[in-house]
């Protein structure tokens, strides 16, 4: 799988704050097509870099290019959201740097097969592991009209989501809908000419990352991945993580507040007594976003958010 390509995004940045011990224990836990796991390589003496991801065309690129940096990289296939389970099967019991590179990845985009794109027709897939049962084409194709209503309205921010459901709904009581330029017509179809006209986007790009989450469960895992690697992290280890949208962004903003604020008492209460103490400091309050130079070499950087924290 040497066609794996992937431009990191935020590199350099991620990089500082990872703020790297040359024999400190890192996780990358997306390392798609290796770009930011190298620069963290290069870093390393007698450290260790672990990367992890779900889908085993990133696993075997990513294993061809690091390993000829040295014998410092294992690469682990398994969903970050199971990060205490990947890092215990290499014997790793504490990182000094954990890093998220969240969504969709340019290759995975770019290979048209993968079902990922409504750029370009392939079967309706959007797995990014191929293990996993569940596919677009089964979201598209049996979850009720309620249901695709509330994902495309959640995860994707669709405005008209109940005129794209209900085309959708309409549509596959014809015929099963299975290609992705399929249903990309369908849901341009729903979306008024007016509206569409005054996008920058695609009218189908919202819809399409919306099945994309649901088919990957990737808020669930980001949940249960930020909270273990928060457990993972050594006193003083850096968790970066970088967003593409404002639905991740949220949560995640929402997850290291919460990681850094501890008690959750009422204020009126006299004493604490849920006994929660703060598990990381913020040292983000406000997202880092790329420069004019990255924006004008990748436009895919526009919407990234980087935010960073420190275990206590």
């Amino acid at each position: 799988m040497s066609g794996f390509k992937h431009v990191s995004v935020l590199l350099d940045e991620c990089i500082e704050w990872l703020d790297i011990d040359p024999r400190g224990t890192y996780i990358d836990c997306t390392l798609g097509g290796g770009g930011h796991s190298s620069e963290i390589l290069k870093r390393l003496s007698d450290g260790r870099l672990i990367g992890i991801d779900r889908d085993g065309d990133a696993i075997a690129a990513a294993s061809a290019r690091l390993g000829a940096l040295g014998k410092n990289f294992t690469a682990v296939r398994s969903n970050f959201a199971d990060i205490s389970g990947a890092a215990q099967s290499v014997g790793v019991e504490k990182a000094d740097g954990i890093l998220f590179d969240l969504g969709v990845s340019s290759y995975q985009l770019d290979t048209a097969e993968r079902g990922f794109s409504y750029m370009a027709d392939a079967p309706l897939d959007m797995r990014m592991d191929s293990r996993d049962g569940m596919s677009a084409a089964d979201v598209v194709n049996t979850y009720s009209e309620g249901e695709l209503r509330r994902i495309l309205s959640e995860y994707g921010e669709e405005k008209f989501s109940g005129r794209v459901a209900a085309a959708i709904v309409r549509a596959r009581s014809l015929s099963e809908i299975k290609t992705t330029l399929e249903l990309s017509e369908i849901i341009t179809s729903a979306i008024p000419q007016g509206a569409a006209k005054k996008e920058k986007q695609h009218p189908a790009k919202r819809s399409f990352q919306a099945i994309r989450m649901e088919v990957n469960g990737e808020l669930a895992a980001i949940r249960l991945g930020l909270r273990a690697a928060a457990e993972l992290l050594a006193p003083g280890g850096r968790l970066c993580v970088i967003t593409f949208h404002s639905g991740e962004d949220r949560l995640v903003k929402s997850m290291i507040n919460e990681l850094s604020s501890g008690c959750t008492c009422p204020r009126d209460f006299p004493v604490c007594v849920c006994g929660k103490k703060p598990v990381l400091k913020n040292l983000t309050r406000h997202p880092i976003i790329s420069g004019e130079e990255e924006l004008e070499n990748n436009p895919r950087a526009r919407s990234a958010k980087l935010r960073v924290a420190e275990k206590l």
